[in-house]
This record gives structure tokens, C-alpha cells and sequence, in this order.
């Protein structure tokens, strides 16, 4: 340090300290300004890009709720769906059911109509071929009696005494 000091010149010093003065003030005029408003833009950058990140997160955020609430919505539309189809099913099920069973009665009632009056109709003309039947027998007996003539005095006697008696 000694050597240092010995070989200093002020003349040296003085030119030195200008120097260094005007490249501090060059560097302060052209270099330290725009270093400083390049440092400030990214610096700005930066705050407005975790800006930016923290908004787009919080947008997803609301995003997300929002398609987990239409999600929630759409399956309650879809079990109301389901639920009303059901309902109309069993209401179908329920009306094809009745209407099959008034249809079942409605053809129970129009047999027993028929069956009944096959029935009457039949029991007629049994009566018909009775009655002609009858006749028929009691004309054979009749003649079978008029043609004798004891018999048929019997008979005439016998007829007169049933008339007195009534």
C-alpha cells in the first residue's frame, strides 16, 4: 500500500474522478433509466400475469360450480324424466287393464244373454213339439175311444159327472 501511495498523482486522481463522474452521469442518463423502466415493465408484467392466473382461477372456480350445478340439474331433470315415464307407464298399464276387464265382462254379459235366451228359445220349442206331441196323442187316444160306441157313452157319462161336480 505504501508503493501505492507513493506513486499516486493527483493530476491522475482528478482525471480519474471526472471520468468516473461522467460515465456514472452517461450511464444515469442513458443506460440506469431505460435498465430501470425495463425492470419496472417486467416487474408490471409479472404482477399483471399472476393478476391474470389468479382471475382465470377463480373463473374456473366459478366454472366448475357452475357445470357441477347444471350437471346437478340435469340429473334431477333426467330422474323427473324417468320418474314421469314410469308414472305413465303404470297409468297405461293400469287403464289397459281396466279396459280389458270391462271388455272381459261386457262379453261375459252379452254370452250369458245369448245363453239365456238360446236357452228360452229352446225351452219354446220344447214346449212347441210337447204341446203338438200331446195333441197329436191325445187325438189318437180319441179316436182310439170314438170309435168304439160303449166307450164313447163312458166317456160322455163320464165328462157330464166331472162338469156337475166343478
Amino acid at each position: 500500500m505504501e508503493q501505492l501511495l507513493g506513486q499516486f498523482s493527483l493530476g491522475l486522481f482528478i482525471m480519474q474522478t471526472v471520468l468516473f463522474v461522467g460515465l456514472i452521469l452517461l450511464l444515469k442518463k442513458f443506460a440506469w433509466k431505460p435498465i430501470l423502466d425495463a425492470v419496472n415493465e417486467r416487474e408490471e408484467g409479472i404482477k399483471n400475469a399472476l393478476l391474470s392466473a389468479e382471475n382465470a382461477k377463480k373463473e374456473m372456480q366459478n366454472l366448475k360450480s357452475d357445470n357441477e350445478k347444471l350437471l346437478a340439474d340435469a340429473r334431477a331433470e333426467r330422474d323427473a324424466m324417468i320418474k314421469e315415464a314410469r308414472e305413465i307407464k303404470e297409468k297405461m298399464i293400469n287403464d289397459a287393464k281396466s279396459e280389458a276387464q270391462a271388455t272381459g265382462e261386457k262379453m261375459i254379459e252379452q254370452a250369458k244373454a245369448a245363453i239365456t235366451s238360446e236357452k228360452n228359445a229352446a225351452m219354446a220349442e220344447l214346449k212347441n213339439q210337447v204341446s203338438s206331441l200331446s195333441l197329436e196323442i191325445a187325438e189318437k187316444v180319441l179316436r182310439d175311444e170314438l170309435s168304439n160306441k160303449d166307450s164313447q157313452t163312458k166317456l160322455v157319462e163320464k165328462m157330464l159327472g166331472d162338469a156337475k161336480l166343478n
